[in-house]
Parts: structure tokens; C-alpha cells; sequence
């Protein structure tokens, strides 16, 4: 789900652009792939406009989700690690529009732009905090709490105080790898929120404020 990178007066496309010597930056139709699990890992990506999704699979064809990401986020990350393969695929689930950064660039960028390394920086501390909510989620919450929080997240609730509508066609069996349950379940919890009034389908899947009185039930 999406992390932004904010800091105040700094424009991460723009100085990204220059630090690239005006390379274009590449665009994903929905569904297409940036990269897959197992290529080689040389370049951090920057989302300007989208959505992404990362998963895992493994050897037996099982896949998750393992994050959602949104608009201003770093993705690919790991190659400034000298990690020599990519350990997830990158998918765009919107029509996205990337910046691909070097990881040389990338490096130099962080040794020689305070502004930017400590963008990224926060950036990287806010997703690692994200990942132990993940962790702690998966291990304490109920798969009907772990969608409720997956729903409420995907529509930014908190960021400026109260959901937006989720304009991304995430389909069922995605949010199903996303939280660790099956689609059946997915199907049958979003039924229930929608009759509930937590939720709303209109073209586009609107969240409510209301769902996260499911996250506060003992």
C-alpha cells in the first residue's frame, strides 16, 4: 500500500529528472510488468502518477501481496544493497508513470543531495514502519480486520482525515493475496461492509470512515 515521499520546498521528480540529464520518464499501461522477481537489480523506480503493485511467488506458483504503492513512492530499492536480483515483480495496476534512476546515480544523488537523502531516508522509515503494522496485522488480526485496515489504507485514511475513493480496479483476489485469505472470503466480508454502509461500489469502490469501527472491536 502507498508510502509518499514528502519534504517541504523539494520537488523529488524535478531533481530527479535533472539527475537523469532529462531522461524521459517510461509509462506502464495497467497490468504491465516493470520488472519480475529474479532480474537483475540495477535501478530504483520513483512513481509520478499510479499505482504499483509487489508481489512474491514461489517455486510452487503461490503469490502475495506484499505492498500497494501510490504516487510519490520509491520502489526497488534494494539494488543501492548490491542485491543482485530483484526479490519481488513490480506490477502496475493503474496506467503508471515512472522515473527510472540508475543505481550509480541513485548512490550519488544520496552522497551529494541532503535535501534528497533525507526525503528517501524518511521515505524508507516510513515503509519499514509499515512493515512491522504489516507483520503485527498478519500475526494478531482477524482476516475481516486485516481487509478493513488493507480498504482503509488503500483509500489514505489518515492522511487528510478521511478516505478518498479507491479510483484503482484492485480486484478481490489481489486484496486476497494482500491480507492472506482466499477470494470467497474477500467477496464475503465486502458484501457484508457494502450492506453495513462501511463501503460503496459506484464505478469506483468508496470507502467510509465507518469501517474502521470493524478495526476497534475486541
Amino acid at each position: 500500500m502507498s508510502e509518499m515521499l514528502t519534504h517541504s520546498a523539494f520537488d523529488p521528480h524535478a531533481f530527479l529528472t535533472r539527475l537523469e540529464r532529462g531522461q524521459r520518464p517510461s509509462k506502464y499501461r495497467a497490468g504491465e510488468v516493470v520488472f519480475s522477481q529474479g532480474d537483475a537489480a540495477d535501478s530504483v523506480f520513483y512513481i509520478q502518477h499510479g499505482k504499483v503493485k509487489l508481489t512474491v511467488s514461489t517455486e510452487s506458483g503461490r503469490e502475495a501481496v506484499v505492498a500497494i504503492l501510490g504516487e510519490n513512492s520509491f520502489f526497488g530499492e534494494g539494488s543501492l544493497l548490491e542485491q543482485p536480483v530483484r526479490l519481488a515483480t513490480a506490477t502496475a495496476i493503474t496506467n503508471c508513470t515512472l522515473d527510472r534512476i540508475g543505481r550509480s546515480a541513485m548512490l550519488r544523488a544520496l552522497h551529494e543531495e541532503v535535501a534528497f537523502s533525507e526525503a528517501f531516508i524518511a521515505h524508507l522509515l516510513a515503509r519499514n514502519s509499515r512493515a512491522d503494522a504489516d507483520l503485527v496485522d498478519h500475526l494478531l488480526n482477524s482476516s475481516e480486520k486485516r481487509l478493513a485496515r488493507a480498504l482503509l489504507l488503500l483509500a489514505n485514511f489518515g492522511k487528510e482525515g478521511r478516505p478518498e475513493p479507491i479510483t484503482a480496479k484492485i480486484s478481490q483476489q489481489t486484496l486476497a493475496e494482500l491480507v492472506g485469505t482466499t477470494r470467497s472470503r474477500v467477496s464475503f466480508f465486502m458484501n457484508k461492509f457494502r450492506k453495513l454502509g462501511f463501503i460503496e461500489y459506484n464505478g469506483h469502490l468508496k470507502v467510509h470512515s465507518s469501517l474502521l469501527t470493524v478495526l476497534l472491536r475486541d
